[in-house]
């Protein structure tokens, strides 16, 4: 149980809660039965944590943010479900997380080193990676994926089981219901991609020829022409190639065979 010097008098804990000792909570805030919270988190003002939720270490939660109430999902009859945040997560206000269903893993993940700014909603079965940023109020539905370092930008909505791939970026407002490649740039409604994330690869340390051969994947999947098939074989013809690359070349060529409802093109 956290200390309780570190914990507001008006905060209410269940006694069943499992706070490290160095969990700060704020004022009025509501932590149920079955939440575990790890070391140097801080629970924010009138926050209210349920469920079965588990949260890492050195995450900053800020006031008002519903983390671990059940899904908004009709078929949801009270099955065992959780969510799951890693650690040095930082939540903005007003963010509501919810917990996961059986029609899939059963969780939300949310892993590490997240920048998630206020009105954001992750809803359930949402696989969220590391190093993310998501502007206010993007919008999750169930079951999304987002690789890691994926940013979305504000009012950003994404449609259910769509997957949006590592180092992906999204403009304002952006309406994605479309699968979105790894290193692709998009905007809009309808979505549209309009280049690749040149300048957010360099900041990541990518080498130039990792640039090189990224620049070559979204020429050949959006600017000559070519079927989606004939894309991959040309994509596979990278790797040897440009061998420096071909751990990019192999993630994007996962991503478009695992692709369920089709890449945005």
């Amino acid at each position: 149980m956290a200390s309780e010097s570190l914990i507001h008098p008006t905060a209410l804990i269940d006694g069943n809660a499992q706070l490290d000792s160095s969990v700060r909570v704020g004022p009025y805030a509501v932590i149920g039965p079955k939440v575990r919270i790890g070391a140097n988190t801080s629970i924010g003002a009138h926050c209210v944590i349920t469920g079965d939720t588990r949260i890492g270490c050195d995450n900053q939660i800020f006031q008002f943010a519903s983390l671990g109430a059940q899904p908004q999902d009709k078929k949801y009859a009270g099955e065992p479900t959780r969510l799951e945040i890693g650690d040095r997560n930082t939540v903005r206000e007003f963010c509501t997380f919810n917990t996961g269903t059986v029609q899939d893993a059963g969780v939300t993940r949310i892993g590490s080193d997240n920048w998630i700014m206020a009105y954001v909603h992750i809803a359930h079965d949402c696989i969220v990676g590391d190093s993310t940023i998501l502007a206010n109020n993007a919008t999750l539905a169930g079951h999304v994926h987002l690789g890691d370092w994926v940013i979305l930008g504000g009012l950003t909505g994404v449609h259910q089981f769509t997957h949006v791939g590592a180092h992906a970026m999204a403009g304002f407002a952006s309406h994605i219901s479309q699968d979105v490649p790894p290193f692709m740039m998009v905007d809009g409604n309808p979505l549209a991609v309009r280049g690749f994330n040149a300048e957010g690869l360099r900041r990541r340390g990518f080498s130039a020829q990792r640039v090189a051969a990224i620049k070559q994947m979204h020429r050949l999947l959006y600017r000559q022409g070519l079927t989606l098939e004939a894309a991959k074989d040309e994509i596979l013809a990278l790797r040897a190639e440009m061998p420096d690359a071909a751990a990019d070349v192999d993630s994007m060529l996962d991503f478009l065979r695992h692709s369920t409802r089709g890449i945005v093109r």
